[in-house]
């Protein structure tokens, strides 16, 4: 039988401070609260987590709707495939759409509009200089909500660095097209795409501002990792759980070491080969693309995990973003091959790209639902949003656009559904009813009109 222990306990050690994941013992007393009562059998206890993962250049829209009936029996199309696994526990929506994207009289600019908007809902101020103004993104009003629970009110994290201005898309300045997380109207937050310096973050002293982002691991020459300073108060732990939290806090720390032998490998790379890629990337990254997005993903849900955060928003690459996918024999930039012209050889290699990029979110599910939590897993108590801002890339249409939701917000949301809402239903609506779901409802956001009431 395991002691009750807080939820906010942490090991720690030298300035050290490791954050556990939900053990049973962290489970109330007393199971009829209100958020338990809400979420029903699945997540009992365990808090819900929101993640927003934002695919550039639209999608190859013949590939990504679901056909046949809706409801529960719609068969996937090739993009969706590789989370075919997960058909019990995701909704594609369709018939969403995001009016702040669109032109309004600007003229072209649609991928910054296009991410600035996406998680905001907003239309952006043309401009290429200082005077920036957009919205509070969805995932800040939840932070300011419930941000004060957790380490970190949210996570940013993305692949390409964020710019610090200059214009980058006919006119608007890259502060859009690089940040879908803002703050305020004119404070967008930067992502972070150096893993080590995610470690630090989640792993450091608290709080600290760390100039050097090379992973606490690596640090010190007489330790293997930051699980030494903490060794002593984990075995001491360990003997007042029981066998089911052994095991939780065992894998746990296990993947806690297996991240920082992956970035110090990545930092032994570095010390001998010399990058020729045209990013710059920070010391720490993986030089494979899909290596780099998984490192991060697992680190978010490491994250979510911990419950250092309940809000995280990922980037696959910033907007208008012109990288080639030479793994998948693509040579061609993104971007460019998004203007496909109806090119038939275009068209299909965009649905590869995109085809990618949800398999490496199958990778970021995959982990989340291998971890027990509740009665259910970590996955059942998230909502994982996969999306993009645009959905045919080469007419830059900003209607019925490609979105899927993973997980059941702790039960609150009937998943193994294509949904299909009346065209033109806001984006921002979908958001409104993810927020009052993670524990910070609001009357209004954005444009928003209502509450998606099919997802009950």
């Amino acid at each position: 039988m395991s002691k009750q222990i807080s939820r906010r306990t942490m090991l720690r050690g030298m300035g050290i401070a490791v954050a556990l994941p939900w053990l049973e013992a962290m489970a109330p007393v007393a199971p009829l609260i209100a958020n338990v009562a809400r979420a029903g059998d699945v997540g009992t206890a365990a808090p819900v987590r929101m993640a927003f993962l934002y695919a550039p250049n639209g999608m190859h829209m013949n590939d990504w709707k679901p056909s046949g009936p809706e409801a529960e029996k719609f068969k996937l199309k090739p993009i969706l495939k590789p989370v075919e696994k997960f058909r019990s526990k995701m909704n594609i929506l369709s018939g969403l759409s995001l009016d702040g994207a669109a032109a309004h009289g600007d003229g072209g600019g649609d991928h910054a509009r296009s991410v600035a908007s996406f998680l905001t809902g907003a239309h952006p101020k043309k401009t290429h200089g200082s005077d920036i103004r957009n919205g509070i993104s969805v995932d800040q009003v939840a932070a300011e909500h419930i941000g004060h629970m957790t380490r970190l009110k949210s996570l940013e994290v993305g692949t390409e660095q964020s710019s610090t201005g200059g214009q980058c898309d006919t006119g608007y300045s890259c502060l859009y097209t690089s940040n879908i997380s803002w703050r305020t109207e004119r404070s967008p937050l930067s992502k972070e795409v150096n893993p080590a310096a995610i470690f630090n973050r989640l792993f450091g002293p608290e709080p600290q501002k760390t100039v050097d982002n090379r992973p606490l691991a690596t640090k010190a020459k007489n330790r293997k990792s930051i699980l030494d300073f903490v060794m002593q108060e984990a075995k001491i732990l360990h003997n007042d759980l029981g066998v089911t939290d052994r095991r939780k806090l065992d894998e746990y720390l296990y993947a806690v070491r297996d991240i920082e032998r992956r970035i110090g490998s990545s930092e032994k790379l570095d010390q001998v080969e010399t990058d020729l890629s045209s990013f710059q990337r920070p010391i720490g990254v993986p030089r494979q693309y899909d290596e780099h997005v998984k490192l991060l993903m697992d680190m978010m849900v490491l994250a979510f995990q911990s419950d250092c955060t309940r809000v995280a928003s990922f980037m696959f690459a910033n907007a208008g973003s012109n990288r080639a996918y030479t793994n998948l024999a693509i040579k061609d930039g993104h971007h460019n091959i998004s203007h496909h012209g109806n090119s038939r050889e275009k068209k299909q290699k965009i649905s590869e790209i995109n085809t990618f990029h949800m398999s490496l979110t199958h990778h970021f599910l995959t982990r989340l639902d291998a971890i027990p939590e509740g009665n259910g897993t970590l996955l059942d108590n998230c909502m994982v949003l996969h999306g993009s801002g645009i959905a045919d890339g080469n007419s830059h249409s900003h209607k019925n656009l490609p979105i899927a939701l993973f997980g059941s917000g702790g039960g609150t949301i009937k998943t193994g559904r294509h949904i299909q809402l009346r065209s033109g239903t806001p984006l921002t609506n979908l958001y409104r009813s993810m927020l009052q779901r993670v524990g910070a409802p609001v009357e209004k956001f954005s444009d928003s009109n209502g509450l998606i009431n099919e997802l009950a």
